[in-house]
Parts: structure tokens; sequence; C-alpha cells
């Protein structure tokens, strides 16, 4: 169902109450401000502020489902990654930050979240690719919002969409020019093996 500006406006005073009570910073409500006014549909509106209580609620302890994507202990904590005439690659077990910044110049790169476990709900990944390309793989059961801009190439926008309660945001932004960024959704080794154990169960 499309949402209203009624409807924005209710999610925007939501988030600018939890910056005040220092649940977001000034960073973060910025960001979710932006996807909020960029929603279209109560289903893009919603995970917007699923981290955060319901006004006048009190805080639960521990996210609804925020296990599974708790940060490691011990796992590598990449904040960028670079492709200079060559590439990188970020995948496995790694913890995300808030901000990843990502830099494709006739060279390219993976950035794979499949396994990956984030140190906050939100995280932003900038992403500029001049002649080079960058292929990000997001699992199906997190929330992404893709709003890069392609100049004589492309920067794929289709994997935007919702994912599970309690699951992390995960914001795409940057640029391709005369380059490419493709964002796809897959299916977590988390996911297969869930769907393993009900298969058994059945």
């Amino acid at each position: 169902m499309r949402a209203g500006d009624a409807d924005r406006e209710r999610v925007a005073q939501v988030l600018r109450d939890a910056a005040g009570e220092g649940r977001l910073s000034l960073t973060e409500l910025d960001e979710r401000l932006d996807a909020v006014y960029a929603a279209k549909t109560y289903a893009e509106l919603e995970p917007i502020t699923r981290d955060l209580p319901a006004p006048g609620a009190a805080a639960p302890s521990a996210p609804v489902s925020g296990a599974d994507w708790r940060p490691v202990q011990g796992a590598p904590t990449w904040k960028s990654g670079i492709g200079i005439m060559s590439g990188f690659q970020r995948s496995g077990v790694w913890n995300v930050p808030r901000k990843f910044s990502a830099l494709a110049f006739w060279g390219g790169g993976k950035i794979d979240l499949r396994e990956a476990r984030f140190d906050e709900g939100a995280v932003t990944i900038r992403a500029l690719a001049i002649m080079g390309g960058f292929e990000i793989i997001v699992p199906d059961d997190i929330t992404v919002h893709v709003k890069g801009l392609g100049i004589m190439g492309g920067f794929d926008q289709r994997a935007s969409g919702p994912g599970v309660p309690g699951s992390p945001t995960v914001v795409v932004k940057g640029l391709a020019f005369w380059g490419g960024v493709g964002v796809k959704r897959r299916k977590s080794s988390r996911q297969k093996r869930k769907r393993q154990k009900e298969l058994e169960t059945d």
C-alpha cells in the first residue's frame, strides 16, 4: 500500500524523538530521514524504525532476532575496500561497521554480506566506481535501500526491499561512472541451515 505525506511525517517524528533520546546519532538521523522521504510504500517505511522502541515504550533488552547479526569477537572489521587497477574482496564472517567506503578505478571489488555481522542496526555502504565495478551480495532476510547514481554506467537498485523483523538495514549509496555497481540478494548459509532443520522436522 502506498504511503502518504502524513505517514512519512509520522515516521520522521519517531526518528527525531529517538535522536533526542540519544538512540540515534545526527548522522544516522539524517540517513534515515532520507530513506523516509524517499519511501513510497508502507513496506519501505516500516523497517526504518524497526530497531527503535514504540513511542512511550521501554526498549527491549535485545533485538527481536538480533543474535544472528551481532558482532563476532575476533572476526575482522573492514571499514573500506580499494581496487585501483586491481581488486578486493570482503567476505566470510566479518563485522561490518556503521560506514563502509569502497573505491574502484580500473578495478573492482566484491562485498559479500551473507555471513557478515553488524556493529549497528543501520549500515551505509558508499561505493564509487570509475571505469570499474562492484558486486555487492546481501542476504535476502535484511532490509536494503539502494540509492546510487549511474552515469554512463549502472547502479542496480532492484535489490531494494524490506527484511525480516529485527534485521539490520543496509543503505547503498554512491556513483558509477563508466562502471557498474550490482547489488544482489542471495540466501545466506544461516537461512539454508534453518530451512534444512525445518525439512528435517517435517
